[in-house]
């Protein structure tokens, strides 16, 4: 009896310090609900962060408002700069992949379109872009690149033209509609209810 009482102890103990180190290491790779969108002349992409405190931090800053931040390429691999701020750290030696969004030196922000390996703290990846998408929304090989982060997806019609044809009715992201319906539409550069 006291054998089978020391196992089922033991068991329980066992038990016990396992499952403590999976919620860690679970709460450790989980990743922010949260999406950042990163606009580079009026296209956005989301971009997954991973949940540590310089994201934590960032989103805080962005709810207050936008940053837009101008970011060049360097090394073929990255466009990047200052953000203007600095974020906490939690540098470790990582092998950024296309995609990668990171901070280095805490207060300048690496978008790579290559691969590098550097101490850095990961921020997020871009979502669903291939490498050579990636490259042409980052302007890859440019510089002075304005970048917009934040918490929405804050493209929008920034302008109306009309193409000079009476009568034609545009939807409100700008597709030509044949026979208009009910609501809200463009015809010769005003806003027309139906």
């Amino acid at each position: 009896m006291k054998m089978k009482q020391i196992m089922m102890l033991l068991a329980a103990v066992l038990l016990t310090c396992c499952s403590s180190d999976s919620e860690v290491n679970a709460q450790n790779n989980t990743a922010m609900t949260e999406k950042l969108y990163i606009t580079i002349d009026g296209q956005a992409q989301a971009v997954t962060l991973v949940d540590n405190q310089a994201t934590k931090t960032l989103v805080e800053k962005l709810q207050q408002a936008p940053v837009t931040v101008t970011l060049s390429s360097s090394g073929g691999f990255e466009i990047w700069g200052a953000l203007g701020f600095s974020l906490p750290t939690s540098n470790e030696q990582i092998n950024a992949q296309p995609g990668d969004v990171i901070l280095y030196n805490g207060s300048n922000i690496c978008i790579f379109y290559g691969t590098n390996s550097w101490s850095y703290t990961r921020l997020g990846k871009i979502d669903g872009l291939s490498e050579s998408q990636l490259r042409t929304f980052l302007k890859a090989g440019e510089s002075n690149i304005s970048v917009t982060l934040s918490l929405s997806n804050i493209t929008s019609i920034s302008s109306v033209r009309s193409d000079k044809e009476s009568g034609a009715y545009y939807s409100l992201n700008g597709q030509r509609v044949e026979n208009p319906r009910k609501g809200l539409f463009i015809k010769n550069g005003k806003k027309i209810v139906l």
